[in-house]
């Protein structure tokens, strides 16, 4: 993916991107984490600091919309280089709503270290870890521009997507056996979305990484089915 190109400065802006999408791709991971430990450990001001820390998110979103405007504008790119543009423009998106995703974790954890545990959370970190990873992996796949990383991303949904729906279960079964449990079982039941929903945006990247390298759209196969 990284071609040389015989404009210097063409090459550095494309680093700088590259560096960019990094820095908050590394970012969003550590407030996944952040947020479940929070979770796990009762740890509120992890909490805090997690809700304070998606303002550095929200500054690299906006850095790198200006950066391929800029990029855009200047430079003209076209095929590969007009693809990579894109595909930042969109994954810096999903890359937000992760951080955002990350952020209503860390609120909800605070609202549940008030009251006692429903039960030891022992799927809940699996789960953040699973789309910790897949953010991860779709993220390396980018730099790369390897698109059998990026499917190896798509593969490793459906793991994600079963550990979600047992999580769903054994809390719906809380709930019936006690309505007292409701409350919390309720909140955790938006802690594991938030993180299943993460794992939806790794799968987006991913998708756009294929699209980047490739030039295939591989976005919602069944309805291209319909066609």
């Amino acid at each position: 993916m990284a071609a040389t190109h015989t404009d210097k400065a063409f090459e550095q802006d494309l680093r700088n991107l590259r560096e960019k999408l990094l820095a908050m791709g590394a970012k969003v991971e550590t407030l996944i984490a952040q947020s479940t430990r929070a979770l796990t450990d009762r740890d509120s001001a992890l909490a805090e600091q997690v809700v304070g820390a998606d303002r550095e998110v929200n500054r690299l979103e906006v850095d790198i919309d200006d950066l391929c405007r800029r990029i855009l504008a200047l430079r003209q790119p076209a095929a590969s280089d007009l693809r990579l543009i894109t595909t930042a423009l969109k994954i810096v998106t999903d890359l937000e709503r992760i951080g955002d995703l990350a952020v209503n974790i860390a609120e909800r954890a605070m609202d549940l270290n008030q009251v006692p545990p429903l039960a030891p959370y022992i799927d809940t970190p699996k789960l953040a870890e699973l789309a910790q990873q897949q953010v991860k992996k779709a993220l390396d796949a980018f730099v790369s521009g390897d698109a059998a990383k990026a499917e190896d991303v798509l593969k490793g949904d459906d793991l994600l997507d079963a550990l979600f729906l047992k999580i769903f279960n054994e809390l719906l079964a809380y709930m019936m056996e006690d309505s007292r449990n409701i409350r919390r079982a309720t909140a955790l039941m938006f802690i594991a979305k938030h993180l299943e929903r993460i794992g939806d945006h790794a799968l987006n990247v991913a998708e756009m990484v294929i699209y980047m390298v490739r030039g295939k759209d591989v976005r919602h196969p069944r309805s291209r089915d319909l066609e």
